[in-house]
């Protein structure tokens, strides 16, 4: 665990640092930006400067109190970042790239701070010549895809699979990372997605609003998909459950106020399964795992999200508001903070 003092002596423990925290639980107006003292990495932690961050849902859940796990006040917020190692620890030399997605939860402190002390075995080599922004735009989302095609719904190459909300960042990354895979992608989402969810590699796409959508699934997959994955968390299971080929799997990973219909008889006497996931829980290994396939399309420049908004770190709080939908931008994608610039 890391313990947050000053060291004794000129070490780079010595000092302070610019961080995004909270000291209870509330609203988005809570986030405070200040110093706090310089994280001393424990014995399984790396201590990484901080080049760039991103703010995800689940930061707003943690944040507020709604998703209940070990926090530690003054508690920073955030679970990614793309940094640079800034002392040498175990397999990693200082000055290596790394990134992180798995921090601010279950007692670990968050990224958003000019430092952080990230766990050995949740920190991963950035691949040479990747920008630090294009990674950490994809790097929650990508992982919550890989784990949710591969581990989850066990995605085989040559099978369909059906992602609505396929614009998202996550319906996005799972575009691309099923594409990567071998697999036949049919994709739903609004008409202004639809250009982005074919450059991600969808071969099919369709208008979400469109009446004759599900008709339009039965005749590009007459045999019916393989893995339906709801990503906007409507689960209109009534629509979506005839879709679905004997022995389909359903992915559950989105929607914590929904509460659908399920057509029993239709999911128990096709063998359909339902398979719900969160990545919270993901242990270091499947963290791992899907490291591995997030660095192979890093490096082949085949995995990439949308930037919405570039922050400093002392616009937190609005990061945060606009995830929350309480202010809006044109433009859809990721919400990227840089610790960088005066305080």
């Amino acid at each position: 665990m890391t313990a947050w003092r000053q060291g004794a002596g000129g070490t780079v423990t010595n000092g302070h640092m610019r961080a995004a925290y909270i000291t209870r639980f509330g609203g988005a107006d809570d986030i405070r930006t200040g110093r706090l003292p310089l994280p001393v990495p424990g014995p399984d932690e790396v201590l990484v400067r901080v080049d760039a961050v991103a703010a995800n849902h689940v930061d707003t859940f943690v944040r507020s109190g709604a998703y209940a796990t070990d926090v530690r006040f003054p508690f920073v917020v955030g679970r990614d970042l793309v940094g640079t190692v800034a002392a040498p620890a175990g397999r990693f030399a200082a000055g290596d790239r790394v990134w992180c997605n798995s921090l601010g939860h279950a007692g670990r402190q968050g990224s958003f701070a000019e430092y952080a002390a990230a766990p050995a075995d949740r920190l991963y080599p950035l691949p040479a010549g990747v920008d630090p922004e294009r990674a950490v735009a994809v790097l929650h989302t990508a992982a919550t895809a890989h784990i949710g095609l591969f581990r989850t719904a066990g995605l085989r190459p040559g099978e369909t699979i059906l992602l609505r909300g396929a614009g998202g960042g996550v319906g996005s990354a799972a575009v691309q990372l099923a594409r990567a895979a071998g697999a036949r992608v049919i994709a739903v989402d609004r008409a202004e997605n639809a250009e982005w969810c074919r450059r991600c590699g969808a071969h099919e796409v369709l208008d979400r609003a469109d009446p004759g959508t599900p008709a339009a699934v039965r005749d590009l997959a007459p045999d019916g998909v393989d893995v339906l994955w709801d990503c906007s968390g409507h689960h209109d299971f009534d629509a979506t459950v005839p879709l679905l080929a004997r022995g389909g799997r359903v992915v559950l990973a989105a929607g914590m106020g929904a509460r659908a219909v399920l057509p029993v008889g239709a999911v128990y006497t096709r063998d359909i399964s339902l398979r719900g996931f969160v990545i919270s829980n993901a242990s270091a290994a499947d963290l791992a795992a899907s490291a591995e396939g997030i660095n192979r399309e890093l490096a082949r420049g085949r995995l990439t999200g949308r930037v919405r908004a570039r922050l400093p770190l002392t616009e937190a709080a609005r990061a945060h508001r606009l995830l929350e939908g309480r202010e809006s931008t044109a433009a859809p994608g990721r919400v990227v903070l840089f610790p960088g610039g005066p305080l």
